[in-house]
This record gives C-alpha cells, sequence and structure tokens, in this order.
C-alpha cells in the first residue's frame, strides 16, 4: 500500500449539553447512498488505472466499516424510494464490472471475512474465458446464503459484447434493426446469467458508461426485465427520489484517495 493514500478518519462523539429535564435523544442525520465501481482486482500492485490492488481493496473495504457506511444491495433502493425518506447515515453499494475471475479468488474472501455484499456486472460473453468468471464460480457465490437467507452476492449484466450501446446506433439502417441488437445485448446476457443463478437478473450496467438516460436504451432494458440500470455518472445519491435508470456511480481506480468516498457522500 502506498504510504500517505488512506486517511482513516475517527468517529467523533457528539456531546448533547442541556439543562434542566430535556434528556429527549438527538435523531440520526440522513445519509447519502454512493455506488462504488471496481474492475479488477490484483494480488499485486495495480498495473493499468482500472485495476486496484487487493491490499487497497481490503483497506477499502475496512474504511466503510470503520467510518459506519452501512453497506446495501440494489434492491435496497426500492425501500428508500418507497419510504420517501433517505437512511440514517451514509451507506454504499459494491459493485464490480466485466466479470473478472479476481471476483472469485480475491474479492470472495474478503467479502465474506467482513460478511459484505456485491453486485457484479458479467460481460456475458466472456463467461469461462481467460481469466474471467468460470459458470461453477458464479453458481457458487449466487447459491450462497448467509444465516436467515439472504444472498449477499448478486450478478447483474454489463451486456453479452460489451459494446457501445448508444454509439452503435448510428451503425443500423432503421430503429427496428437498432432494438433488435440492443434487444440480443441485454436479452441474451440476462438469459445466459439466469441459467446460472437461483434468481432473476434485474441489474444492468451501461458498458462504457455509454448510453446514461438514453431513452431507447431504457425502453429496451424495461421490456427485456430489468429493474435498474447503473451508470457512470460520478454523483452520489441524495434524494428518495431516485431514478432506478439512471443510478450514478463512483469509479474506485488505481490511483483512487480513499477520501473520495467521503467528498461525494457529503457534496
Amino acid at each position: 500500500m502506498r504510504a500517505g493514500k488512506y486517511i482513516f478518519y475517527g468517529i467523533a462523539a457528539t456531546v448533547l449539553l442541556s439543562s434542566g429535564c430535556n434528556n429527549d435523544p438527538v435523531p440520526p442525520d440522513k445519509g447519502s447512498i454512493i455506488v462504488l465501481m471496481y474492475h479488477k482486482i490484483t494480488q499485486g500492485d495495480a498495473t493499468n488505472l482500472y485495476e486496484r490492488s487487493v491490499t487497497d481493496f481490503e483497506s477499502d473495504l475496512i474504511y466503510l466499516i470503520y467510518n459506519n457506511i452501512n453497506i446495501i444491495s440494489f434492491d435496497d433502493l426500492k425501500d428508500v424510494s418507497e419510504s420517501g425518506t433517505m437512511p440514517d447515515g451514509h451507506s454504499a453499494i459494491i459493485t464490480f464490472d466485466d466479470g473478472d475471475r479476481s471476483g472469485y479468488d480475491l474479492v470472495l474472501p474478503l467479502l465474506k471475512k467482513y460478511r459484505m455484499k456485491a453486485t457484479f456486472f458479467l460481460w456475458t460473453e466472456k463467461i469461462n474465458q481467460n481469466t474471467y468468471f468460470k459458470s461453477s464460480e458464479i453458481a457458487t457465490m449466487s447459491n450462497y446464503m448467509l444465516p436467515g437467507g439472504p444472498r449477499p452476492f448478486i450478478f447483474g449484466s454489463h451486456s453479452f459484447t460489451h459494446q457501445y450501446l448508444q454509439a452503435r446506433k448510428a451503425t443500423f439502417s432503421t430503429v427496428a434493426e437498432y432494438n433488435s441488437f440492443l434487444d440480443y445485448e441485454l436479452g441474451e446476457s440476462k438469459r445466459v446469467i439466469e441459467l446460472l443463478t437461483p434468481y432473476e437478473v434485474n441489474c444492468f450496467s451501461l458498458p462504457f458508461g455509454d448510453g446514461a438516460g438514453d431513452s431507447e436504451i431504457i425502453s429496451a432494458v424495461q421490456r427485456n426485465g430489468y429493474s435498474f440500470i447503473r451508470t457512470s455518472i460520478h454523483e452520489s445519491i441524495k434524494s428518495p427520489a431516485i431514478d432506478f435508470f439512471k443510478i450514478p456511480s463512483v469509479p474506485i481506480l488505481d490511483n483512487t484517495q480513499i477520501d473520495e468516498i467521503a467528498y461525494y457522500l457529503n457534496h
């Protein structure tokens, strides 16, 4: 771990000074929600911007615990929206793009160690190839259950062939051809993942972040049975009025300073 990369903040105690008999507790502050976007986790030092060393990744998880940042899932966003109020304190959703096998070899043991949940967006065409997830690993992780029944490891789609979805529109002669392309990328990837998992796939991550907020892509996502689109818009969620088809995220890269999480949560 590089010197000075991590700054751990102590949890400040708030002392209520009161006079007389007023001992009512102070209500907790409402928090923000941040979606963290990882790619490949490496055993040694990262070799490119989109990698993060396993040492740094474990420090990220410790940071979340140390700062009382609750780890939630995309399905939990529905509860936030329906309640009309943000959760008490800050929350985070941990995600991984592409489906690199480091998710099984390096990430899974740490998630189990710290009892955290995460969502893995698969470049479905790559399953069983080179350094990507094997079918058996997806099945093992998706069937893993915590005491009481919840499944902490969710698999979503990152499309079938990982293309620029919005940019590709210009290459098709008709709207019908473009929609057929979208339906294949979204539908085939969903079908493949659902053959390996015990649950319906309802989360989609835009390849390259291309097409955030695009009405045709959103329509394709909806007709193919997805409930969420995770984008690459660099923001946190600060209101319960959540657009489930335009969920922002913050990339955690090789050069990311851990206090950037606090920045996005508090600004």
